[in-house]
């Protein structure tokens, strides 16, 4: 079973063969295709299997996510009810900065000269102005004339009614061939105009790029040998290639997704559910809740200033990585990110022409880091090269140069602390009840500092934490999930939800044989503005009023018994277990440690440097640095370490200590 995992900074690779875990890291490559086969060779190599013999491979990819970052997506066209052109661009009335009196928003994906409008209107009970074929064949010929690469169709109260939009897009496909469609009743059928409207135009603006990586991908890898992949989506299941090539929406959080699954998996194998998920890579840090084994989904989020309202991961992501540059702002003050120095050049250690200091610059220079990156292609760290540029902003500053590294350090912390509590805290959940599992190249070099500022008293660093992600690939579960608006009446009742649910599932087909099907309801009080999801069991109207009373007490700490309560969307999820790996735990054995000074609490003191399979079964007092070919952990003083049976790392908290 093969995995691999598309970062900003590195690709990751494991390889599940015989019980063992073999992992691969490589930078990733412009096309990011050529990168994931040399890892998948590399993995190869190590357990010495041929392509032919792999099973199952399965991918996540940031392909859709920098498009949409970087505004690299497909020339787009829009297409929505007369007098609604201009929908992407007024958008809502919430500002992110409230008291910015000229705020910057971002350009919509789909310029106005590209937007258009069609002659028709439909509701609920039906067309109120058919749309005309003379109307359908002006838009055609205005659309050809655009030569546009795609086209998201927007239709009012298509989400109930989707005639209108149903014929446009059979049209434009027969009238415009290799011109991608997507039609916001298939790709979002839910109310909410701009999030409907946006989403589409993501949809839209995204697939034609995904389906050129995917059919780039799809070509290396049968002239590999290897299986075609299945693809993770951002609600942490994966789906065959050709259903994540027809519509890329549903891939932007790919990757990151995974880690929460990894996490999630290693938290099982450690015996517990209810986790903190932190993961630092080299470009950015994300950060979810893990609650009974499964992660927190959440049905809408907002990536590069366009709103995205699909089943999704509940991740929160800052710009805080190992790559991460610090300056100093206008202010005299010292930042770190969200600018990363990537994987090319990379830190300034990585000696390939980087000469801005960044968190690994930082962590080298404070000795928790030695002198290579063995798992990570062989890097050679350069401490002159660290010192050098943490050197020049410390003379800025003012400070010594370990001032500065920790600086460095104690500023990205503080970053990604706030990004834990806002899952956390912010969400009505107490950090303290939780485990952090800490993971991703450089997740468990800050883990303990976290933990330690969110009073979290055990940190789980997974086996292969430094390649988690690959690895939640391998252990992800096929999924699909649906979402519909129902138009219910006042006194909903019983049978009216069981019917609903079963003309959805029945629409959709909820899956293949077999699979395991989840039913949740968005419901809200009357007059509300937003909903809140629970799960449905199938009691009827009593125990979903009870499940939305419950959740409306914990997110919002109250329940307004008196109020009516609405019921808004329907959704269905299908899972589809995968048979899961077998992992034999790692052969630890009692080593002995070397000694290097590095730099805690405010002095320079010797911590003993252990390899992780040299650990043993017995517990490690820090201060110590234990190092793995893809991660390195750090075990500062007043923490202790140890190894599990099953290979997970522990690190617990002792008595108080300070940075």
């Amino acid at each position: 079973m093969l995995g691999i995992d598309v970062g900003g900074t590195f690709t990751d690779c494991v390889l599940v063969h015989g019980g063992e875990l073999f992992r691969a890291k490589v930078a990733t490559t412009p096309d990011q295709s050529e990168g994931v086969l040399a890892a998948a060779f590399r993995a190869l190599a190590a357990a010495g299997v041929e392509a032919g013999q792999v099973d199952y491979f399965a991918h996540g990819m940031t392909t859709a996510t920098n498009a949409l970052l970087e505004r690299q997506g497909a020339r787009t066209a829009a297409v929505a009810t007369e007098g609604f052109r201009d929908i992407l661009e007024i958008g809502r009335q919430n500002r992110s900065r409230l008291y910015d009196l000229c705020p910057e928003r971002p350009e919509p994906l789909v310029p106005r000269e590209l937007r258009y409008t069609v002659v028709e209107r439909v509701t609920p009970a039906g067309a109120e102005r058919e749309l005309t074929d003379r109307e359908a064949e002006r838009l055609v010929a205005r659309l050809k004339d655009a030569r546009p690469e795609a086209i998201a169709v927007c239709l009012l109260f298509s989400f109930l009614n989707p005639g209108h939009e149903e014929r446009l897009g059979e049209l434009l496909k027969r009238e415009l061939p290799g011109v991608h469609v997507s039609l916001s009743s298939r790709v979002l059928p839910q109310f909410r105009e701009y999030e409907r409207f946006s989403t589409t135009a993501v949809d839209a603006y995204l697939t034609p790029v995904v389906q050129r990586y995917l059919a780039s991908l799809g070509e290396g890898v049968r002239a590999a040998g290897l299986p075609e992949p299945a693809i993770m989506q951002s609600n942490g299941g994966v789906i065959p290639l050709p259903l994540a090539a027809a519509s890329a929406a549903p891939l932007l959080l790919s990757g990151p997704a995974a880690g929460v699954v990894g996490a999630a998996f290693a938290g099982g194998r450690g015996g517990c559910g209810d986790l903190m998920a932190f993961d630092m890579g080299g470009t950015s840090t994300d950060v979810t809740l893990v609650r009974g084994g499964a992660a927190t989904v959440t049905g809408s989020s907002e990536i590069g200033g366009s709103p995205v309202a699909l089943p999704m991961v509940d991740i929160h992501t800052i710009g805080a990585g190992g790559g991460s540059i610090a300056w100093i702002d206008a202010g005299g003050a010292l930042r770190v990110g969200p600018r990363s120095a990537g994987a090319l050049p990379g830190p300034a250690c990585y000696g390939n022409g980087g000469s801005e200091p960044t968190v690994t610059d930082a962590n080298l220079v404070l000795g928790y880091l030695g002198g290579d990156l063995g798992g990570a292609g062989g890097i050679r760290l350069d401490a002159d090269a660290a010192r050098e540029v943490v050197g020049a902003l410390a003379a800025s500053l003012g400070l010594r140069l370990e001032e500065a590294a920790m600086g460095i350090r104690r500023v990205a912390n503080a970053g990604m602390v706030k990004a834990l509590r806002v899952i956390s805290v912010e969400r009505g959940h107490d950090p303290r009840g939780f485990v952090l599992v800490a993971f991703g190249g450089a997740g468990p070099m800050h883990g303990a500092d976290l933990a330690g500022e969110l009073e979290v008293s055990r940190v789980l660093v997974p086996d292969s934490c430094g390649v988690l992600s690959a690895l939640g690939m391998v252990v992800g579960d096929q999924r699909r999930d649906w979402v519909r608006t129902v138009s219910a009446p006042p006194d909903w009742d019983t049978e009216f939800v069981a019917s609903a649910f079963a003309r959805l599932e029945e629409e959709t087909g909820a899956g293949p044989a077999g699979a395991r099907v989840v039913r949740q309801a968005d419901l809200r009080y009357r007059g509300q503005s937003h909903e809140l999801t629970v799960d449905y069991d199938g009691g009827g109207r009593d125990s979903l009023v009870a499940a939305f009373g419950a959740a409306h007490e914990q997110a919002y700490g109250y329940t307004a018994q008196d109020e009516a309560v609405e019921l808004i969307n329907i959704r269905v999820t299908a899972l589809e277990a995968l048979e899961g790996p077998e992992l034999w735990p790692p052969r630890a054995g009692a080593g002995k440690p070397l000694f290097r000074r590095a730099y805690f609490g405010g002095e320079w003191l010797e911590a003993a440097v252990w390899q992780r399979l040299d650990l043993g079964l017995d517990t490690v007092p820090g201060p110590a640095v234990i190092e793995e070919g893809e991660a390195t952990t750090v075990v500062p003083p007043g923490w202790e370490a140890r190894l599990d049976d099953a290979g997970n790392l522990w690190l617990e908290a002792g008595k108080e200590w300070t940075l």
